[in-house]
């Protein structure tokens, strides 16, 4: 039995890292980070030309209708190119939540545009520190109107379409909101990665309409937030990937005392611990793709194996590449500032790292359970 992607998505693959190296796409991360635009819009609008955007969107919607391996191939060489758009929030939270959630109308509705890049999604849900539970949520939504503050919601100033989480009379529910629309206000967020920018944003009688069954809300999120998790540790894993890689061909090159710094024992070490980690995440992203595109009952235990590994595959070959850079590293000149910016914005946009830790322990011990029992 073949476990291998096909052909045709590894050709896909392969042609989307083409388009990226193409686009020069860490100078046009730079551009971002120099300017006050919240992302490229030139690239936004090659990636849905391009099909990324509706890669998974049945074509009755208007999207590409492919699966989501072939999304998950996609999000990695996003990740590797660092790309300055607000793909990860328009496509792993809006979209799949309203894949997953939304009723015909609403996809008839909504998913053209978010295919086109006509319109950009996000996933609205914190409100304070911390990760929040369904006793935290405060927004309201009551006769179609939706009320409160919503906090660092991802890619906030770019996006003009929000699914919100809210409460309504019979518990946490799920709404969909125009940003566009009168009673919506929005401030920028100072974020340690400006290309991907930050923004509350308050409700006040802002119009809503519900997303999924009332009163579900918190179920319902969670498993948007498990299948956004799979898609966003294969990007965390293309950032990881070609850091080690940038940060293997200075080492190479590099020399002290008559040879290659990549050379010293100390160093390879380093740089082996980096490839250890991003094999390990690699074999949990696959997992994760696995399940994602077969919507297996390992999912939730699958994409928490992805998000935890990726994320610490990422944050350890970022942190790497500045320090093996040595006294240029952390210079702006150079792009390592740009992967660790990256790799800190990635690790916390769906939560916590520990957060993520302590449900993988919960599913690890719950299936052990399950075995004895």
């Amino acid at each position: 039995m073949n476990f291998d992607f096909s052909e045709d998505q590894k050709l896909l693959q392969t042609t989307v890292r083409d388009f990226v190296a193409d686009q020069e796409t860490l100078q046009k991360n730079r551009n971002i980070l120099e300017s006050d635009a919240d992302y490229d819009p030139d690239l936004w609008k090659n990636a849905a030309e391009l099909g990324w955007l509706g890669a998974v969107i049945p074509e009755e919607f208007g999207g590409a209708g492919f699966g989501h391996l072939e999304l998950v191939l996609i999000a990695e060489e996003v990740g590797r190119g660092l790309l300055p758009i607000p793909f990860s929030s328009s496509v792993y939270m809006a979209t799949e939540a309203i894949l997953q959630i939304g009723s015909d109308a609403q996809k008839e509705k909504y998913l053209g545009g978010l295919a086109s890049g006509d319109r950009i999604g996000t996933l609205a849900i914190a409100e304070g520190m911390g990760h929040p539970g369904p006793q935290h949520i405060q927004v309201r939504c009551e006769g179609g109107k939706l009320n409160g503050t919503k906090i660092a919601v991802p890619d906030g100033n770019a996006a003009d379409l929000a699914v919100v989480v809210a409460k309504t009379s019979k518990g946490v529910s799920l709404a969909l909101v125009d940003l566009t629309a009168a009673g919506v206000t929005r401030e920028s967020v100072e974020s340690i990665d400006p290309t991907r920018a930050s923004a509350n944003i308050r409700f006040t009688d802002a119009p809503a309409e519900l997303l999924g069954a009332d009163g579900e809300g918190w179920e319902l999120v969670q498993k948007v937030l498990n299948r956004a998790a799979i898609l966003m540790a294969f990007e965390q894993l293309g950032g990881a990937d070609r850091a080690f890689e940038i940060t293997k061909e200075y080492m190479l090159g590099r020399y002290a005392y008559g040879r290659p710094i990549a050379s010293f024992q100390a160093l390879k070490h380093r740089m082996a611990d980096m490839y250890v980690a991003l094999q390990l995440a690699r074999s949990n992203c696959y997992y994760g793709g696995w399940a994602l595109e077969n919507d297996a009952d390992e999912l939730g235990l699958a994409a928490c194996s992805a998000r935890v590994s990726a994320t610490q595959a990422f944050d350890l070959c970022s942190v790497e590449m500045v320090q093996l850079h040595g006294g240029v590293g952390f210079t702006w000149e150079y792009d390592c500032h740009m992967f660790y910016r990256r790799a800190k914005h990635l690790a916390v946009v769906l939560g916590a790292p520990d957060h993520w830790r302590d449900k993988l322990i919960q599913h690890l011990t719950a299936k052990q359970a399950s075995k004895a029992a």
